[in-house]
């Protein structure tokens, strides 16, 4: 599974600061981000949709295991909840793009 988003390593980012300085572990204040390292749209999105294919085919790789009897019910029903899960999620974002495209549309230029 590859990870298309930004790539921001945060403990690079912490800098000291004067109200913390005498804890162990020192200060936690963030530096602001100045230019994130992420790929295009286009890259991000069709890196999500083949991660949400792949977790909606799960549940058959498992149910084959279970059929093997390499793994329980439980595991099934588990990866087939995961799976509903991320698909409703998924449909709800695709939504929210859709209503917001429509109204970005609408806006008077």
């Amino acid at each position: 599974m590859t990870n298309l988003g930004p790539k921001i390593n945060l403990f690079e980012r912490i800098e000291p600061s004067k109200l913390s300085m005498n804890t162990p572990a020192g200060s936690m204040r963030m530096k602001s981000i100045e230019q994130p390292e992420s790929a295009d749209f286009k890259t991000v999105l069709s890196g999500l949709v083949e991660n949400l294919n792949n977790q909606a085919n799960a549940p058959d790789q498992v149910l084959n295991d279970a059929v093997m009897g390499n793994a329980d019910v439980h595991e099934v029903m588990s990866a087939i909840q995961k799976s509903d899960i991320q698909v409703t999620i998924a449909t709800t974002v695709v939504g929210k793009v859709i209503q917001t495209y429509e109204k970005i549309s609408q806006i008077a230029i």
